[in-house]
Protein backbone atom coordinates (compact mmCIF):
# COMPACT_ATOMS: atom_id res chain seq x y z
CA UNK A 1 0.00 0.00 0.00
CA UNK A 2 2.86 2.54 0.75
CA UNK A 3 4.87 1.25 -2.53
CA UNK A 4 1.94 2.03 -4.61
CA UNK A 5 1.24 5.52 -2.75
CA UNK A 6 4.90 6.62 -3.17
CA UNK A 7 6.11 4.81 -5.74
CA UNK A 8 5.67 6.78 -8.39
CA UNK A 9 6.58 9.95 -6.74
CA UNK A 10 9.79 8.61 -5.42
CA UNK A 11 10.99 7.27 -8.36
CA UNK A 12 10.23 10.25 -10.84
CA UNK A 13 9.76 8.28 -13.80
CA UNK A 14 7.13 8.55 -16.89
CA UNK A 15 7.16 4.72 -16.89
CA UNK A 16 5.63 4.06 -13.45
CA UNK A 17 4.54 0.51 -13.80
CA UNK A 18 7.64 -1.21 -14.68
CA UNK A 19 9.42 0.75 -12.13
CA UNK A 20 6.75 0.04 -9.55
CA UNK A 21 7.53 -3.51 -9.92
CA UNK A 22 11.25 -3.39 -9.59
CA UNK A 23 10.43 -1.51 -6.55
CA UNK A 24 7.89 -4.22 -5.11
CA UNK A 25 10.72 -6.19 -6.43
CA UNK A 26 13.22 -4.64 -3.71
CA UNK A 27 10.87 -4.35 -0.50
CA UNK A 28 10.96 -8.37 -1.17
CA UNK A 29 14.49 -8.17 -1.28
CA UNK A 30 14.90 -6.09 1.80
CA UNK A 31 12.20 -8.39 3.58
CA UNK A 32 14.50 -11.07 4.47
CA UNK A 33 17.11 -8.50 4.84
CA UNK A 34 18.41 -7.48 8.55
CA UNK A 35 18.40 -3.62 9.16
CA UNK A 36 22.07 -2.88 10.18
CA UNK A 37 22.32 -1.73 13.34
CA UNK A 38 24.26 1.13 12.21
CA UNK A 39 21.56 2.67 10.27
CA UNK A 40 20.47 5.92 11.27
CA UNK A 41 16.83 6.08 10.81
CA UNK A 42 14.76 9.49 11.35
CA UNK A 43 13.01 9.85 14.01
CA UNK A 44 9.18 10.79 12.19
CA UNK A 45 8.19 9.99 8.72
CA UNK A 46 7.78 14.00 7.88
CA UNK A 47 11.76 13.75 8.51
CA UNK A 48 12.08 10.62 6.39
CA UNK A 49 10.49 12.15 3.12
CA UNK A 50 12.86 15.56 3.89
CA UNK A 51 15.97 13.15 3.88
CA UNK A 52 14.80 11.65 0.75
CA UNK A 53 14.68 14.68 -1.22
CA UNK A 54 18.26 15.86 0.12
CA UNK A 55 19.94 12.51 0.11
CA UNK A 56 19.07 11.05 -3.10
CA UNK A 57 17.75 7.47 -1.32
CA UNK A 58 17.71 4.71 -3.96
CA UNK A 59 15.12 2.26 -3.80
CA UNK A 60 17.09 -0.33 -1.49
CA UNK A 61 18.28 2.22 1.02
CA UNK A 62 14.49 3.79 1.18
CA UNK A 63 13.09 0.31 1.35
CA UNK A 64 15.92 -0.47 4.60
CA UNK A 65 15.05 2.85 6.42
CA UNK A 66 11.64 2.17 6.27
CA UNK A 67 11.20 -1.28 7.52
CA UNK A 68 13.97 0.10 10.73
CA UNK A 69 11.48 2.81 11.26
CA UNK A 70 8.76 0.21 11.71
CA UNK A 71 10.46 -2.17 13.34
CA UNK A 72 11.12 0.65 16.03
CA UNK A 73 7.41 1.11 16.19
CA UNK A 74 6.66 -1.86 16.59
CA UNK A 75 9.32 -1.98 19.49
CA UNK A 76 7.87 1.18 20.97
CA UNK A 77 4.49 -0.42 20.58
CA UNK A 78 4.97 -3.72 22.26
CA UNK A 79 7.18 -1.98 25.31
CA UNK A 80 4.67 0.50 25.84
CA UNK A 81 2.06 -2.44 26.01
CA UNK A 82 4.22 -4.69 28.31
CA UNK A 83 4.36 -1.67 30.79
CA UNK A 84 0.79 -0.89 30.80
CA UNK A 85 0.50 -4.78 31.63
CA UNK A 86 2.80 -4.12 34.52
CA UNK A 87 1.52 -1.45 35.69
CA UNK A 88 -1.85 -2.51 35.78
CA UNK A 89 -0.87 -5.69 37.20
CA UNK A 90 1.30 -3.46 40.27
CA UNK A 91 -2.07 -1.49 40.54
CA UNK A 92 -4.52 -4.36 40.64
CA UNK A 93 -2.24 -6.34 43.60
CA UNK A 94 -1.42 -3.14 45.80
CA UNK A 95 -4.10 -2.04 48.52
CA UNK A 96 -5.63 1.30 47.63
CA UNK A 97 -4.61 4.54 49.97
CA UNK A 98 -8.24 4.93 50.88
CA UNK A 99 -8.90 0.93 51.52
CA UNK A 100 -5.40 1.26 53.87
CA UNK A 101 -6.51 4.46 55.24
CA UNK A 102 -10.02 2.46 56.22
CA UNK A 103 -8.60 -0.38 57.95
CA UNK A 104 -5.92 2.05 60.12
CA UNK A 105 -8.57 3.99 61.55
CA UNK A 106 -10.94 0.79 62.46
CA UNK A 107 -8.26 -0.76 64.25
CA UNK A 108 -7.62 2.71 66.01
CA UNK A 109 -11.15 3.16 66.54
CA UNK A 110 -11.03 -1.00 68.16
CA UNK A 111 -8.22 0.19 70.70
CA UNK A 112 -9.99 3.42 71.52
CA UNK A 113 -13.82 2.41 71.30
CA UNK A 114 -15.89 0.18 73.87
CA UNK A 115 -18.14 0.01 71.06
CA UNK A 116 -16.14 -1.05 68.17
CA UNK A 117 -14.92 -4.19 70.54
CA UNK A 118 -18.65 -5.29 71.56
CA UNK A 119 -19.20 -8.95 71.07
CA UNK A 120 -20.58 -10.07 67.87
CA UNK A 121 -23.45 -11.28 67.66
CA UNK A 122 -24.69 -10.39 71.03
CA UNK A 123 -24.44 -12.88 73.33
CA UNK A 124 -28.32 -13.59 73.07
CA UNK A 125 -28.23 -14.25 69.53
CA UNK A 126 -25.25 -16.80 69.59
CA UNK A 127 -27.59 -20.40 69.67
CA UNK A 128 -28.34 -18.95 65.64
CA UNK A 129 -24.74 -19.38 64.61
CA UNK A 130 -25.09 -22.65 64.52
CA UNK A 131 -28.98 -22.98 63.90
CA UNK A 132 -29.53 -24.76 60.50
CA UNK A 133 -33.03 -23.12 60.20
CA UNK A 134 -31.06 -20.00 59.03
CA UNK A 135 -29.45 -18.79 56.13
CA UNK A 136 -25.39 -19.13 56.73
CA UNK A 137 -23.16 -17.33 54.49
CA UNK A 138 -19.53 -16.96 54.38
CA UNK A 139 -17.04 -14.62 53.42
CA UNK A 140 -12.72 -14.82 53.56
CA UNK A 141 -11.32 -11.45 53.41
CA UNK A 142 -8.44 -9.10 54.18
CA UNK A 143 -10.53 -6.21 52.56
CA UNK A 144 -13.18 -4.33 54.90
CA UNK A 145 -14.59 -2.43 52.14
CA UNK A 146 -15.27 -5.59 50.14
CA UNK A 147 -16.79 -7.16 52.91
CA UNK A 148 -18.97 -4.44 53.86
CA UNK A 149 -20.70 -4.23 50.13
CA UNK A 150 -21.15 -8.26 50.29
CA UNK A 151 -22.81 -8.19 53.09
CA UNK A 152 -24.99 -5.04 52.25
CA UNK A 153 -26.02 -6.26 49.10
CA UNK A 154 -26.83 -10.22 50.50
CA UNK A 155 -29.20 -7.87 52.63
CA UNK A 156 -30.92 -5.14 50.61
CA UNK A 157 -31.48 -8.29 48.60
CA UNK A 158 -33.09 -10.63 50.72
CA UNK A 159 -36.90 -11.35 51.03
CA UNK A 160 -36.07 -12.54 54.99
CA UNK A 161 -33.17 -11.04 56.03
CA UNK A 162 -33.88 -11.94 59.68
CA UNK A 163 -33.06 -15.31 58.95
CA UNK A 164 -29.63 -14.60 57.22
CA UNK A 165 -26.13 -15.05 59.62
CA UNK A 166 -22.88 -13.68 57.99
CA UNK A 167 -19.48 -15.49 59.02
CA UNK A 168 -16.90 -12.92 57.87
CA UNK A 169 -13.87 -14.36 58.25
CA UNK A 170 -10.59 -12.19 57.96
CA UNK A 171 -6.60 -12.54 58.89
CA UNK A 172 -5.04 -11.29 62.31
CA UNK A 173 -4.10 -7.68 61.44
CA UNK A 174 -7.64 -7.27 59.85
CA UNK A 175 -9.29 -8.48 62.40
CA UNK A 176 -9.76 -5.19 64.58
CA UNK A 177 -10.54 -3.06 61.97
CA UNK A 178 -13.14 -5.93 60.26
CA UNK A 179 -14.72 -6.29 63.68
CA UNK A 180 -15.15 -2.41 63.91
CA UNK A 181 -16.53 -1.95 60.92
CA UNK A 182 -19.62 -4.58 61.49
CA UNK A 183 -19.74 -3.70 65.37
CA UNK A 184 -20.27 0.36 64.87
CA UNK A 185 -22.67 -0.40 60.91
CA UNK A 186 -25.10 -3.22 62.71
CA UNK A 187 -26.98 -4.72 59.65
CA UNK A 188 -30.15 -5.63 61.64
CA UNK A 189 -31.97 -7.98 61.10
CA UNK A 190 -29.46 -10.06 60.03
CA UNK A 191 -26.62 -11.50 61.90
CA UNK A 192 -22.44 -10.87 61.40
CA UNK A 193 -20.15 -13.16 63.44
CA UNK A 194 -16.28 -11.73 62.23
CA UNK A 195 -13.64 -14.18 63.25
CA UNK A 196 -9.97 -14.53 62.75
CA UNK A 197 -8.06 -17.17 61.71
CA UNK A 198 -5.88 -16.40 65.23
CA UNK A 199 -8.91 -17.77 66.67
CA UNK A 200 -9.80 -21.17 64.85
CA UNK A 201 -7.60 -23.05 67.64
CA UNK A 202 -7.15 -26.18 65.43
CA UNK A 203 -5.90 -24.25 62.20
CA UNK A 204 -2.28 -24.30 62.90
CA UNK A 205 0.61 -24.53 60.53
CA UNK A 206 1.49 -27.64 62.65
CA UNK A 207 -2.16 -29.32 62.36
CA UNK A 208 -2.49 -28.04 58.64
CA UNK A 209 1.04 -28.70 56.90
CA UNK A 210 0.37 -27.96 53.64
CA UNK A 211 -0.17 -24.02 54.46
CA UNK A 212 3.05 -24.12 55.74
CA UNK A 213 4.10 -25.58 53.23
CA UNK A 214 2.92 -23.38 50.33
CA UNK A 215 3.89 -20.23 52.56
CA UNK A 216 7.51 -21.72 52.70
CA UNK A 217 7.64 -23.41 49.68
CA UNK A 218 11.10 -21.84 48.16
CA UNK A 219 9.73 -22.01 44.31
CA UNK A 220 6.27 -20.46 45.48
CA UNK A 221 8.25 -17.42 47.16
CA UNK A 222 9.99 -16.94 43.98
CA UNK A 223 7.25 -17.14 41.71
CA UNK A 224 4.85 -14.69 44.16
CA UNK A 225 7.22 -12.78 45.14
CA UNK A 226 10.18 -12.60 42.96
CA UNK A 227 10.68 -10.67 39.61
CA UNK A 228 7.96 -10.78 37.59
CA UNK A 229 9.52 -9.53 34.61
CA UNK A 230 12.66 -11.40 34.74
CA UNK A 231 12.94 -14.71 32.27
CA UNK A 232 10.26 -12.74 30.05
CA UNK A 233 11.55 -12.13 26.75
CA UNK A 234 9.30 -9.30 24.91
CA UNK A 235 10.51 -10.75 21.94
CA UNK A 236 8.92 -13.53 21.57
CA UNK A 237 6.22 -14.04 24.65
CA UNK A 238 2.88 -12.44 23.55
CA UNK A 239 1.03 -9.85 25.65
CA UNK A 240 -1.68 -12.09 26.35
CA UNK A 241 0.50 -14.69 27.49
CA UNK A 242 2.33 -11.98 30.05
CA UNK A 243 -0.95 -10.93 30.97
CA UNK A 244 -1.19 -14.25 32.22
CA UNK A 245 1.58 -15.16 34.25
CA UNK A 246 1.20 -11.95 35.66
CA UNK A 247 -1.95 -12.69 36.85
CA UNK A 248 -0.89 -16.10 37.91
CA UNK A 249 1.86 -14.20 40.11
CA UNK A 250 -0.77 -12.25 42.22
CA UNK A 251 0.19 -13.03 46.15
CA UNK A 252 -3.81 -13.66 47.06
CA UNK A 253 -3.03 -17.44 45.69
CA UNK A 254 -0.81 -18.49 48.49
CA UNK A 255 -2.73 -16.55 51.17
CA UNK A 256 -4.52 -18.71 53.88
CA UNK A 257 -7.61 -16.91 53.98
CA UNK A 258 -7.71 -17.72 50.07
CA UNK A 259 -7.09 -21.96 51.24
CA UNK A 260 -9.70 -21.22 53.70
CA UNK A 261 -12.63 -22.45 51.64
CA UNK A 262 -11.45 -26.45 51.60
CA UNK A 263 -11.78 -26.51 55.23
CA UNK A 264 -15.40 -24.93 55.72
CA UNK A 265 -16.42 -28.39 57.00
CA UNK A 266 -14.30 -28.34 59.74
CA UNK A 267 -15.03 -24.17 60.46
CA UNK A 268 -18.36 -24.66 60.96
CA UNK A 269 -18.98 -28.43 62.51
CA UNK A 270 -22.54 -27.60 63.95
CA UNK A 271 -23.75 -26.61 60.52
CA UNK A 272 -25.52 -28.23 57.52
CA UNK A 273 -25.13 -26.21 54.18
CA UNK A 274 -23.58 -22.57 54.16
CA UNK A 275 -23.17 -20.13 50.88
CA UNK A 276 -19.67 -19.43 50.15
CA UNK A 277 -18.88 -16.13 48.41
CA UNK A 278 -15.63 -14.02 47.54
CA UNK A 279 -15.87 -10.49 48.52
CA UNK A 280 -15.53 -9.01 44.72
CA UNK A 281 -19.45 -10.16 44.67
CA UNK A 282 -22.01 -8.43 44.95
CA UNK A 283 -25.48 -9.81 45.28
CA UNK A 284 -28.64 -8.98 43.46
CA UNK A 285 -31.66 -10.80 43.98
CA UNK A 286 -32.50 -12.98 46.79
CA UNK A 287 -30.24 -16.05 46.98
CA UNK A 288 -32.91 -18.07 50.02
CA UNK A 289 -33.76 -20.89 47.17
CA UNK A 290 -30.36 -21.87 46.57
CA UNK A 291 -30.72 -23.61 49.69
CA UNK A 292 -33.83 -25.22 48.53
CA UNK A 293 -32.29 -27.08 45.55
CA UNK A 294 -31.80 -30.64 45.42
CA UNK A 295 -28.02 -30.73 45.16
CA UNK A 296 -28.75 -34.99 44.68
CA UNK A 297 -26.14 -36.08 47.23
CA UNK A 298 -23.93 -33.76 45.67
CA UNK A 299 -21.54 -31.00 47.48
CA UNK A 300 -20.67 -28.24 45.62
CA UNK A 301 -23.30 -26.31 43.68
CA UNK A 302 -21.61 -24.44 41.43
CA UNK A 303 -22.15 -22.84 37.52
CA UNK A 304 -20.31 -24.29 35.13
CA UNK A 305 -18.12 -21.94 33.04
CA UNK A 306 -17.72 -24.27 29.83
CA UNK A 307 -21.60 -23.40 27.85
CA UNK A 308 -22.55 -19.83 27.22
CA UNK A 309 -22.46 -16.99 24.47
CA UNK A 310 -19.37 -15.33 25.83
CA UNK A 311 -16.13 -17.90 25.03
CA UNK A 312 -14.11 -15.35 27.17
CA UNK A 313 -15.55 -15.91 30.54
CA UNK A 314 -17.76 -19.46 29.57
CA UNK A 315 -15.47 -21.07 27.23
CA UNK A 316 -13.28 -23.07 30.44
CA UNK A 317 -12.32 -26.63 30.27
CA UNK A 318 -9.70 -28.48 32.01
CA UNK A 319 -7.07 -27.77 29.17
CA UNK A 320 -6.95 -23.62 30.65
CA UNK A 321 -6.13 -24.35 33.98
CA UNK A 322 -3.80 -27.54 33.58
CA UNK A 323 -0.32 -27.86 31.86
CA UNK A 324 -1.31 -31.29 29.99
CA UNK A 325 2.20 -31.97 29.13
CA UNK A 326 2.71 -33.05 32.25
CA UNK A 327 2.54 -36.61 32.51
CA UNK A 328 0.69 -36.44 36.02
CA UNK A 329 -1.49 -34.70 34.15
CA UNK A 330 -2.68 -36.10 31.46
CA UNK A 331 -3.04 -39.13 33.42
CA UNK A 332 -5.25 -38.21 35.17
CA UNK A 333 -7.11 -35.45 33.58
CA UNK A 334 -9.49 -34.94 30.77
CA UNK A 335 -8.31 -31.83 29.55
CA UNK A 336 -12.17 -31.20 27.88
CA UNK A 337 -13.66 -31.27 31.06
CA UNK A 338 -15.93 -28.67 32.15
CA UNK A 339 -14.84 -26.33 34.08
CA UNK A 340 -16.73 -24.65 37.22
CA UNK A 341 -17.19 -20.77 38.85
CA UNK A 342 -15.61 -20.70 42.38
CA UNK A 343 -16.47 -17.69 44.49
CA UNK A 344 -20.83 -18.50 44.94
CA UNK A 345 -21.26 -22.06 46.20
CA UNK A 346 -23.86 -23.48 47.82
CA UNK A 347 -21.73 -26.63 49.84
CA UNK A 348 -23.64 -29.60 51.24
CA UNK A 349 -21.33 -29.85 54.49
CA UNK A 350 -22.83 -33.27 55.49
CA UNK A 351 -22.20 -34.70 52.17
CA UNK A 352 -18.67 -33.16 52.42
CA UNK A 353 -17.93 -34.64 55.05
CA UNK A 354 -18.62 -38.27 53.99
CA UNK A 355 -15.93 -37.70 51.24
CA UNK A 356 -11.92 -37.03 50.76
CA UNK A 357 -11.90 -34.07 49.12
CA UNK A 358 -9.65 -31.89 51.58
CA UNK A 359 -7.61 -34.89 51.23
CA UNK A 360 -7.69 -35.10 47.90
CA UNK A 361 -6.98 -31.37 47.40
CA UNK A 362 -3.97 -30.97 49.94
CA UNK A 363 -2.63 -34.33 48.20
CA UNK A 364 -2.41 -32.25 44.30
CA UNK A 365 -1.43 -29.14 46.11
CA UNK A 366 2.10 -30.87 47.26
CA UNK A 367 2.23 -32.79 44.03
CA UNK A 368 2.52 -29.06 42.62
CA UNK A 369 4.97 -27.80 44.77
CA UNK A 370 6.97 -31.17 44.33
CA UNK A 371 6.65 -30.37 40.36
CA UNK A 372 8.04 -26.85 41.19
CA UNK A 373 4.70 -25.70 39.87
CA UNK A 374 4.21 -27.27 36.66
CA UNK A 375 1.25 -28.94 37.01
CA UNK A 376 -0.30 -25.54 36.98
CA UNK A 377 -0.14 -21.75 37.79
CA UNK A 378 -3.64 -19.85 38.98
CA UNK A 379 -4.56 -19.78 42.28
CA UNK A 380 -7.07 -22.27 44.01
CA UNK A 381 -9.46 -23.16 40.95
CA UNK A 382 -7.49 -25.85 39.41
CA UNK A 383 -7.03 -28.22 42.67
CA UNK A 384 -10.38 -27.46 43.64
CA UNK A 385 -11.63 -28.92 40.25
CA UNK A 386 -9.66 -32.09 41.03
CA UNK A 387 -10.73 -32.61 44.09
CA UNK A 388 -14.98 -31.98 43.83
CA UNK A 389 -14.48 -34.07 40.66
CA UNK A 390 -17.72 -36.22 41.08
CA UNK A 391 -19.07 -34.05 43.82
CA UNK A 392 -20.09 -30.91 41.72
CA UNK A 393 -24.61 -30.10 40.88
CA UNK A 394 -24.55 -27.75 38.03
CA UNK A 395 -27.12 -24.98 38.80
CA UNK A 396 -28.65 -22.34 36.43
CA UNK A 397 -26.32 -19.64 35.16
CA UNK A 398 -28.18 -16.73 36.22
CA UNK A 399 -26.77 -17.00 39.23
CA UNK A 400 -23.60 -16.19 38.69
CA UNK A 401 -22.51 -14.11 36.07
CA UNK A 402 -18.62 -13.61 36.56
CA UNK A 403 -16.02 -11.92 34.22
CA UNK A 404 -16.86 -8.24 35.51
CA UNK A 405 -13.19 -7.99 36.47
CA UNK A 406 -11.22 -9.17 33.14
CA UNK A 407 -13.50 -7.67 30.37
CA UNK A 408 -15.94 -4.85 29.69
CA UNK A 409 -18.47 -6.26 27.32
CA UNK A 410 -20.54 -8.37 29.59
CA UNK A 411 -24.06 -7.50 28.28
CA UNK A 412 -25.82 -5.62 30.96
CA UNK A 413 -29.04 -7.33 30.25
CA UNK A 414 -27.47 -10.29 31.99
CA UNK A 415 -25.99 -8.36 34.50
CA UNK A 416 -28.97 -7.09 35.81
CA UNK A 417 -30.85 -10.17 35.86
CA UNK A 418 -27.83 -11.81 37.57
CA UNK A 419 -28.24 -12.93 40.99
CA UNK A 420 -24.73 -12.96 41.61
CA UNK A 421 -22.37 -10.65 39.68
CA UNK A 422 -18.25 -11.34 40.21
CA UNK A 423 -15.92 -9.14 39.07
CA UNK A 424 -13.28 -11.79 39.28
CA UNK A 425 -10.25 -10.51 37.38
CA UNK A 426 -7.74 -7.65 37.95
CA UNK A 427 -9.81 -4.73 37.82
CA UNK A 428 -11.72 -4.74 41.00
CA UNK A 429 -14.63 -1.75 41.29
CA UNK A 430 -12.40 -0.71 44.00
CA UNK A 431 -9.66 -0.06 42.39
CA UNK A 432 -9.34 3.04 39.51
CA UNK A 433 -8.36 0.91 37.00
CA UNK A 434 -12.05 -0.87 37.44
CA UNK A 435 -14.72 -0.81 34.44
CA UNK A 436 -16.41 2.81 35.24
CA UNK A 437 -19.66 1.81 33.65
CA UNK A 438 -19.25 -1.38 35.91
CA UNK A 439 -18.43 0.16 38.80
CA UNK A 440 -22.01 1.60 39.82
CA UNK A 441 -23.51 -1.99 40.74
CA UNK A 442 -20.98 -2.31 43.16
CA UNK A 443 -20.43 1.03 44.79
CA UNK A 444 -23.96 1.88 45.06
CA UNK A 445 -23.95 -0.62 48.28
CA UNK A 446 -20.72 1.64 49.47
CA UNK A 447 -21.87 3.85 52.54
CA UNK A 448 -20.72 6.73 51.43
CA UNK A 449 -22.42 8.80 54.47
CA UNK A 450 -19.85 6.84 56.75
CA UNK A 451 -17.68 9.11 58.27
CA UNK A 452 -15.01 6.72 57.93
CA UNK A 453 -15.32 6.31 54.25
CA UNK A 454 -15.94 9.94 53.84
CA UNK A 455 -12.33 10.55 55.81
CA UNK A 456 -10.94 8.01 53.90
CA UNK A 457 -11.63 9.95 50.58
CA UNK A 458 -12.51 6.09 49.00
CA UNK A 459 -13.21 6.15 44.98
CA UNK A 460 -13.27 10.06 45.00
Amino acid sequence: CLGRRLGPKFLRRGDSERYLTDFYTILDQVHSEEVPDDLKLPDTFKQLVSEMKSNNYNGKEFALILKGMIERSEREIRESKFQELMNKHFAATSIPKGIHCLSLRLTDEYASNVHARKQLPSPELLPLLSDNSYHHFVVSTDNILAASVVVASAVRSSLKPEKIVFHVITDKKTYPGMHSWFALNPISPSIVEVKGVHQFDWLTRDSVPVLEAVESHDGVRNHYHGNHVAGANHNVISPKLFASKLLARSPKYISLLNHLRIYLPELFPSLDKVLFLDDDIVIQRDLSPLWDIDLGGKVNGAVETCKGEDSLVMGKRFKIYFNFSHPLVAKNLDPEECAWAYGMNIFDLRAWRKTNIRKTYNLWLKENLKSNLTLWKLGTLPPALIAFRGHVHPIDASWHVLGLGYQNNTSLESINKAAVIHYNGQLKPWLEIGYEHLRPFWSKYVNYSNDYVKNCHILE
